[in-house]
């Protein structure tokens, strides 16, 4: 094994697909995190020694230099939905990007892959659009033939949407939604990963929009998500101008009590679901790369039936029920 890559974030959600298929693919990978303690995990995605987890804060130049000496190819992971604070927006997604692409260029380094988002605009209504769109500006200056990734909301065992949602509909009868009529394409996290691949072995170059075979709005989702735990809830829609006093609100409290509180929706985040998040037409995606999307209904139910009345044994308790009757 000669060729390494050293991919940012690569325990984070999507992370941790990308470095368990690089890893299968031969390569050397380096975890580069900011608590290396908390990713050991990674460890077993290769042969002893060849998934390594290393510490690196991409809003400092040295650690990221540290992490990408000697690679071949580079990933960036690393995203958030935090408006303020150290780890923001601009930070993270504009020049936390910025930085890895400029000092990946500096070492040397031949390849690089950058995961950002769909609705990325500079000129977009949200800050986290802003700073996606920023962030790929940053990356192509240094490397204009990188790979640049637009997933729609990306689903998996340990997403924090469906899974999200499912456990507040297990606490509660009723779930209110912002942006209801809001439309999205799923897609699955391992076939991002797919892609990001292709990308770190130069397969594939160029911004690609990525959204699975399902398109439906976000109240769509959310009845698929109860049809697959066998629950009900009453769904309310809620104005996105009811959204934004609600986020006020709970944004304040959350200031006051230290983050106690948690904030569930932010401003920012109501902004953004003011707009569909769907694949752009005529945009490159799966199809450009070979790869075969996989559908929602494929996937939920091997980890959404924790959710279930009878967890994992729902199935057992419904074939019951059928004797009886």
């Amino acid at each position: 094994m000669s060729n390494l890559v050293t991919i940012y974030g690569g325990s984070g959600f999507v992370g941790r697909y990308i470095s368990q298929r690089m890893a299968r693919a031969g390569w050397r990978v380096r975890v580069a995190v900011r608590r290396p303690n908390e990713a050991m995990f990674v460890k077993p995605y290769g042969t002893v020694g060849q998934v390594e987890p290393v510490l690196c804060n991409i809003r400092d130049d040295d650690s990221v230099r540290a992490a990408a000496s000697g690679a071949d190819a580079v990933i960036n992971c690393v995203g958030t939905f935090d408006a303020g604070g150290k780890n923001n927006f601009d930070a993270i997604q504009y020049e936390g990007a910025a930085r890895i692409a400029r000092i990946a260029k500096e070492e040397g380094v031949a390849r690089m892959v950058h995961l950002s988002a769909i609705g990325a605009d500079e000129n977009g209504p949200s800050k986290y659009a802003q700073s996606k769109a920023a962030g790929e500006t940053a990356v192509l200056a240094e490397f204009p033939d990188a790979m640049i990734l637009r997933p729609s909301v990306i689903f998996g065992a340990e997403d924090q949407f469906f899974n999200r949602f499912a456990g507040m509909v297990r606490m509660a009868p009723v779930l209110p939604l912002v942006g209801a009529t809001t439309k999205f394409q799923p897609v699955y996290v391992d076939d991002v990963a797919q892609a990001a691949v292709k990308g770190a072995l130069g397969e594939a170059a160029g911004i690609f929009e990525l959204g699975g075979p399902d398109v439906d709005d976000f109240r769509g989702l959310m009845g698929t998500m109860l049809e697959v735990i066998r629950r009900r809830s009453l769904i309310i829609a809620l104005p996105n101008w009811v959204g934004g006093i609600i986020t006020r609100v709970t944004g304040f409290m959350s200031f006051i009590t230290g983050g106690i509180a948690p904030q569930p929706l932010t401003v920012d985040q109501v902004k953004q679901l003011g707009q569909d998040n769907v694949v752009t037409e005529g945009a490159m995606g799966f199809g450009d790369l070979g790869i075969q999307p996989t559908a929602m209904r494929a996937i939920l139910p091997n980890y959404l039936w924790q959710f279930r009345p009878d967890g994992q044994y729902s199935d057992i308790t419904r074939s019951a029920g059928n004797l009886r009757g």
